[in-house]
């Protein structure tokens, strides 16, 4: 048990996907004092309201995991609500932390904030070695300030921040709308859809080749808690299962998971984006000495029962 678990957090995001395990995690570990305001209590872009929930909550810990996020298509046609909503509830955040002398702030990016050209496992060192993928680059830039938010504040202030950088999550209260959802989510809609609906084929978009580095949403979780208690470097850490999957290979896994027994297609019209993404994850066994293990077989079994169950009860984000 940490000592930590004695002091005031506040976590924004707290409704959201990694943002209401990472609350299910403190629970667990004993955490009693944990204060998550929704955004329709404040807006994190506007500094007067950041402000105010400081004052009104007056924590120690701050975990900011609040943000705009969406799939590839959304980043397309909103690229410049992604950057600028993100850049400032990141930057407002991380300020008023420091402003109201907090113990520690931790926040995470995501994995394409690394450089689209970066070899595969990429290592946490490459990031600001190129431009990120151009589809995702507004979001992408936008959330890799917060590792020079961090820096800067730790050498003119001393101010305690830590940045982790999470794979490619997927689990329960993941966001399945297709138009919006990343890759698993939209895969397993489609596929228990099409399953339900004794549909000929599912279309997969791509080739199917790209290989991506996948991690269970508790996995991420767990970790990011170890962090919040035990690791206080500079240094970003990636969070992820260290394993690469094709997409391909993911796809015939949900159908078969899903009892799906019609043909998949591959639409390659459609881009593939970079060929293959994997992650270095030796920082998070080394220092933080932690491990994301659930399998992918068993976390997709997990999401989609979440999702079936979830579905009939509509209490999934369609």
């Amino acid at each position: 048990m940490s000592e930590r678990n004695s002091q005031r957090v506040l976590v924004t995001g707290g409704t959201g996907f990694l943002g209401s395990h990472v609350l299910e995690v403190l629970a667990e570990r004993g955490y009693n004092d944990v204060v998550a305001p929704t955004h329709v209590e404040y807006d994190l872009t506007e500094q007067s309201d950041v402000r105010a929930m400081f004052e009104a909550v007056h924590p120690q810990i701050v975990v900011h995991l609040a943000g705009l996020v969406g799939g590839i298509l959304t980043n397309r046609e909103r690229p410049a609500e992604f950057h600028h909503e993100n850049l400032m509830m990141d930057a407002l955040v991380h300020h008023e932390a420091w402003r109201a002398g907090v113990d520690k702030h931790l926040t995470v990016i995501g994995g394409c904030s690394y450089p689209a050209d970066a070899a595969s496992p990429i290592g946490e060192d490459t990031l600001f070695r190129g431009m990120p993928q151009a589809e995702s680059a507004p979001f992408a830039l936008a959330k890799a300030m917060s590792v020079v938010r961090a820096q800067a504040y730790r050498e003119q202030y001393g101010f305690n921040s830590v940045v982790l950088v999470p794979g490619n999550m997927y689990g329960p209260r993941d966001h399945f709308d297709l138009h919006d959802s990343h890759v698993i989510a939209a895969l397993v809609r489609k596929f228990v859809e099409a399953r339900d609906a004794h549909a000929s084929s599912v279309t997969v978009w791509g080739s199917g080749a790209p290989t991506r580095d996948f991690v269970y949403v508790e996995d991420v979780a767990r970790v990011l808690v170890d962090a919040l208690e035990q690791y206080d470097s500079a240094d970003i850490v990636n969070i992820s299962s260290g394993t690469q999957v094709s997409i391909r290979a993911l796809a015939e896994t949900i159908a078969r998971i899903t009892s799906y027994e019609g043909a998949i297609e591959y639409d390659t019209s459609m881009p593939d984006g970079q060929l293959d993404k994997g992650y270095d994850v030796t920082r998070m066994r080394t220092l933080l000495h932690a491990s994301c293990d659930t399998s992918l077989d068993d976390g997709l079994r997990r999401t989609i029962a979440w999702f079936e169950t979830s579905r009939v009860a509509g209490a999934v984000r369609l």
